[in-house]
C-alpha cells in the first residue's frame, strides 16, 4: 500500500517517461506543481521502497516494480474517466479531477470489474489508451493536427492538453474525440492554422491548438 501522493508521483514519473530526455526533479516539480525540497525528498523515499531509480546522470526511472504500480493507476483513472462521461452523464471537461481521486482505491478486483462492466474500453474520453491487467495496451495516438498537410482530412483521435480550459474551448468549437477536422492552412507568420470542423465554415486556431490535438 502507497500513499496517495506516492502513488501521485508514480503515476507522474509515468506519464513523464513517455516523453524525449531524462527525468529529472525539475521536471517532476513542475509536474506536480511541488515545490523541488519536497520532489528530492519523495525520490529518496521511493528509491527506498525500490520504485525508481535516481542517478544524477540518467535520471529518475521506474524499476520494474515501480512501473507495474504506476501503470495499475493509469488503469485505474481511465476506467474511471469512461464510467463517469458513459454511464455518470458527466462531461469530459469534468471527468479528470474525479477520476483522480476515484483512482486511489486501491481493491483488487474493482478495475476488472469496473472494466467489465464498461464493456473493455481501449480508449479513456480523451483518446488515452487503457492498460490491461496485464499491462498491455492499445497504441497510443501521436500524431498531430498540426504535423499534417494542407488540404489533409482527420479525425480527432484523443488530446494532449485535458485541462478544463482546453475541453472547454473545444466544447465551444464542438470538436470531441470523432470530430472531422480538415487542415485547410497554414499560416507562415505565425503558425497559425486555418480548419474546417465537420465541413463546416472555416475557424483560425493556434499552433498550440494543433499541437494538443492527436489525429488519425
Amino acid at each position: 500500500m502507497y500513499t496517495l501522493s506516492e502513488e501521485n508521483y508514480l503515476k507522474a514519473i509515468y506519464r513523464l517517461a513517455l516523453g524525449e530526455g531524462k527525468i529529472t526533479p525539475t521536471a517532476i516539480a513542475e509536474s506536480l506543481g511541488n515545490n523541488p525540497a519536497s520532489v528530492v525528498d519523495m525520490i529518496r523515499k521511493l528509491s527506498e521502497k525500490q520504485l525508481i531509480e535516481y542517478d544524477k546522470k540518467k535520471g529518475v526511472e521506474l524499476t520494474p516494480q515501480g512501473l507495474k504500480d504506476a501503470v495499475l493507476i493509469v488503469r485505474r483513472h481511465r476506467l474511471w474517466e469512461v464510467f463517469l462521461l458513459e454511464k455518470l452523464g458527466y462531461h469530459w471537461d469534468e471527468i479528470h479531477d474525479i477520476a483522480e481521486e476515484l483512482e486511489h482505491i486501491n481493491d483488487e478486483t474493482l478495475a476488472d470489474r469496473l472494466e467489465k462492466f464498461l464493456g473493455f474500453p481501449e480508449y479513456d474520453p480523451h483518446g488515452d489508451p487503457i492498460p490491461k491487467a496485464n499491462g498491455k495496451m492499445a497504441k497510443p495516438y501521436s500524431v498531430t493536427l498540426a504535423a499534417m498537410k494542407t488540404g489533409s482530412t482527420c479525425q480527432v483521435a484523443a488530446v494532449r492538453d485535458t485541462s478544463s480550459a482546453f475541453l472547454q474551448y473545444l466544447l465551444k468549437l464542438n470538436i470531441g474525440i470523432g470530430t472531422q477536422i480538415q487542415l485547410v492552412e497554414k499560416i507562415t507568420f505565425d503558425n497559425s492554422l486555418v480548419i474546417s470542423i465537420n465541413g463546416k465554415e472555416h475557424t483560425t486556431v493556434s499552433q498550440k491548438f494543433g499541437d494538443n490535438i492527436l489525429v488519425e
